[in-house]
């Protein structure tokens, strides 16, 4: 069924449906202190371990904050001490493709033809080719299909494949995360709606009707190679299984309600983009074979081509909504063009530390992926300053970070604050990360970083219980709270 939700919609429910693991949020409470002239007011502001002990976060905190321009050291602790950064890495990931790609690098998906086209007839097989773009949609694959008509394609005499082999294959960024997480898909060289189906389910008396598709703004095609079924149990409540050649997911009856509905991740992204498009080109009147996967791009001519925004554009938005997906393709895009496919996640990741190591002077930095999902990751507050010092010379990162409010008692953004924050969140159960740049009141401007994690408590909590753990949001809370009381403390000690 397909029936007549853009790249900014899948984004916004990204960021509205991603829980602890994934996304972060700005500092929560701004307890300013009141200026009393002079010293008087540096005097009056708070010890930072005082503000970290107040915030009784348990585990460790580290901290570190230098002049951007010069990169003066101001202040810090624990600042060579290995944290995990949680999504902070993502800004490491957007200096590393900035640097390789370039920021007007445009990914392509293209439509080839094999064995030539005679009369509207395509006499080989038609592929779908994956470029590693992160952003793909439905909305893109309607429009590649409506150019095939175009063109007068009519007929496919051979196979319908779908080429991903830009990538390695990779059945989830972070194998601790719980199977039905969106924010945690498999990856490989063609992503489709950051490879989630959407999953919606409504009553109908006694029972359900339960449905997965493809939605955008323009399109809701059914997806064939995600399947639900419904369970008689009350948890877990969602389970998963490899079909093969489709995703089997099963729901608790209990969890359900009246209806509701939310993003699963998808496990073959492959098969689910050459579901979709296969579906969206019978619309247009050209009936394909079910798709098969491919791992060599093909030699043919391209038929059509969809080209995703700039690079630069890409990247802000994964700053701001912080999408795992687009971190981990375009870090592994930037280690494909320096040094070949890699042959894991893992291993790109490697070869990004190693250039950071060289390019941005970070010697301790031992990410596992270009997320920072993986809780095994480590940086420090010392190189984390070091890098955005880096990229402060040449003005890359800041324009595209996302700007953070100091936020009062209410958790309501505070006007006209005399301190203004572009920076990088990250939040993982227990762990909380905010980097970036703050410039004070005087226009002393100066890069920051803090990693906060309780790893002895986050060791503890089960996978099934890692979406929303008890106690992780109050943590979370009194962590942001603690930042944004440092970032007040910098900016009247040194910028007033």
């Amino acid at each position: 069924m397909l029936r007549t939700i853009s790249r900014r919609f899948f984004l916004a429910s990204l960021a509205g449906s991603t829980a602890t693991a994934g996304l972060a949020a700005p500092p929560t409470a701004s307890l300013r202190p009141q200026a009393r002239g002079g010293n008087h007011f540096k005097k009056a502001i708070a010890d930072p371990q005082n503000i970290i002990a107040e915030a009784k976060l348990g585990g460790r905190v580290c901290y570190a904050v230098a002049d951007a321009r010069t990169g003066t050291k101001l202040e810090g602790d624990n600042a060579k001490v290995g944290t995990p950064p949680a999504s902070v890495a993502k800004a490491v990931t957007a200096l590393y493709a900035l640097n390789t790609l370039g920021a007007s690098h445009r990914f392509q998906t293209r439509i080839v033809a094999t064995g030539g086209v005679s009369n509207g007839v395509v006499q080989g097989d038609l592929v779908l080719v994956g470029g590693g773009d992160p952003t793909l949609d439905t909305n893109a694959l309607a429009d590649l299909a409506a150019a095939l008509k175009a063109k007068g394609i009519r007929e496919v005499r051979g196979d319908f494949n779908v080429a991903d082999g830009m990538f390695p294959q990779v059945p989830t960024i972070d194998k601790d995360q719980p199977d039905h997480l969106g924010y945690s898909p498999a990856l490989s060289g063609i992503a489709l709606n950051f490879n989630r189906v959407h999953f919606e389910w409504r009553r109908q008396g006694s029972s359900y009707n339960l449905t997965m598709d493809a939605r955008s703004d323009r399109y809701r095609p059914d997806v064939a190679i995600a399947r639900m079924q419904l369970s008689e149990r009350r948890a877990p409540v969602y389970t998963y299984s490899d079909g093969g050649r489709t995703d089997n997911w099963s729901v608790a009856r209990g969890a359900l309600g009246n209806g509701g509905a939310r993003w699963l991740p998808v496990r073959k992204p492959a098969l689910y983009a050459g579901d979709v498009f296969q579906t969206l080109a019978r619309s247009q009147g050209i009936v394909l074979k079910n798709p098969k996967v491919v791992s060599r791009i093909p030699q043919g001519t391209t038929l059509a081509q969809h080209q995703s925004d700039d690079l630069r554009s890409i990247l802000r938005d994964m700053l701001r909504f912080s999408t795992n997906v687009t971190a981990e393709m375009v870090g592994m895009a930037a280690t494909a063009k320096r040094s070949g496919r890699p042959s894991s996640l893992r291993a790109s990741a490697s070869e990004m530390n190693r250039w950071a190591k060289a390019a941005l002077g970070t010697p301790q930095i031992r990410l596992v992926d270009h997320s920072g999902l993986g809780g095994d990751s480590e940086m420090t507050a010392d190189d984390m300053v070091a890098a955005l010092v880096k990229a402060r010379q040449d003005n890359v990162l800041r324009p595209i970070l996302k700007p953070i409010p100091m936020l009062d008692s209410q958790r309501r953004a505070i006007t006209n604050h005399p301190i203004e924050v572009y920076a990088k969140t990250g939040t993982l159960n227990f762990v909380s990360g905010l980097a970036g740049y703050m410039t004070a009141r005087d226009g002393t401007e100066m890069a920051f970083a803090i990693f906060a994690a309780d790893e002895a408590t986050r060791s503890r909590i089960t996978r099934a219980n890692r979406e929303r753990p008890q106690g992780a949001r109050s943590w979370n809370r009194r962590a942001k709270a603690m930042q944004q009381k440092l970032i007040e403390r910098w900016g009247a000690v040194y910028g007033s």
